[in-house]
């Protein structure tokens, strides 16, 4: 029985490579040499038992410690490297999603792109000249009022609007200047439902020689037929804006009762989706234009906005819970 003991002992000792299961096989599970060993143990006399009691328990404290090493080798390698069962069902693989603003901001691109818009970006952490008062906004104007604003040391800002990439590009480029400028801004808002202190925003701006205002009704109304569909009917109303001069906002047929009115067009069968207008003279001089040989115009919306009346979400927050219920409902849908 001693020399029995120390063999496995030693065989024990030498054992390397295999897995748990096959560990449990030869030695500690119920057809192992451990286990045959204790069968023989029990048809001993009594003063043998005495003799052979304690070197068996610990010979079984031994293997379940080495059985113990293999099995936390083996989980620290990964899975096992033995031959795999094909009949066996696959891991399941869960596709991620855009998140439904980036699906917006991207169909709103495209759409623009498609009629000679190129993108252009700036700094979110911006001075107050690009901000406002190149904006015809100088420093107590009351229009600053209409925009609560998170400020820095040495004059520095969180941007209000993406309207300071237009400012930066009229600064550095030479018209025709076509481009579209979307980004995220901020504002000192209290959150709610309807108002956060962060948003996005995607503006326009187009100077030329001879741009009118006609030629901004007819973009916006491709626009509009091309992100709601062919059949929306888009209204101007008078409006004021520091740094647009004709100014308005833009309306369009409600999506939700096709004009008939309804609690969410406050049944007047219209919902507005954008502020517009052409380019202020003083604003095209800031920026070191001749308003008197060019003009432009200049639009901007909020891309929440858009999103809620397109899939009917109520409440602005949650874009920014990144609840995976919420983004898992847009996995069908085209990423543009």
């Amino acid at each position: 029985m001693e020399e029995k003991i120390k063999e496995i002992r030693e065989s024990i000792a030498q054992y390397q490579g295999g897995s748990v299961e096959d560990f449990k096989h030869h030695f500690s599970g119920k057809k192992g040499a451990v286990t045959a060993l204790f069968d023989e143990f029990r048809d001993m006399p009594g003063p043998e038992k005495a003799k052979f009691g304690k070197l068996l328990n610990e010979l079984k404290q031994y293997a379940l410690e080495r059985q113990q090493e293999i099995q936390d080798q083996q989980e620290s390698s990964g899975p096992s490297t033995g031959p795999s069962d094909p009949t066996l069902p696959g891991d399941p693989h869960f596709n991620g999603s855009r998140h439904p603003l980036s699906i917006v901001r991207n169909r709103i691109v495209s759409i623009f792109e498609r009629i000679g818009f190129t993108i252009a970006s700036g700094p979110e952490i911006e001075d107050d000249w690009h901000n406002f008062s190149a904006l015809n906004m100088p420093e107590d104007h009351p229009a600053r009022d209409m925009q609560d604003t998170f400020f820095f040391p040495e004059g520095l800002l969180l941007r209000t609007h993406t309207s300071n990439v237009q400012v930066r590009v009229m600064e550095n480029q030479k018209p025709p200047i076509r481009i579209l400028a979307p980004g995220k801004v901020y504002r000192n808002e209290t959150v709610s439902a309807r108002a956060h202190a962060f948003f996005h925003q995607v503006e326009g701006l187009y100077v030329d020689e001879g741009v009118s205002f006609t030629d901004m009704i007819q973009v916006l109304d491709y626009f509009a037929k091309q992100m709601f569909g062919s059949h929306t009917e888009v209204r101007l109303r008078p409006s004021f804006f520091p740094f647009t001069e004709i100014s308005a906002e833009m309306d369009i047929t409600c999506m939700i009762c096709s004009g008939s009115g309804c609690p969410v067009c406050k049944h007047s069968g219209w919902v507005e989706i954008m502020g517009c207008g052409m380019v202020d003279p003083a604003v095209l001089q800031n920026c070191g234009i001749d308003p008197e040989q060019y003009s432009g115009y200049a639009f901007g919306m909020g891309i929440e906005r858009i999103t809620m009346l397109l899939y009917g979400v109520n409440d602005l927050r949650i874009f920014s819970q990144n609840d995976v219920r919420f983004l898992q409902q847009f996995q069908s849908l085209t990423p543009y």
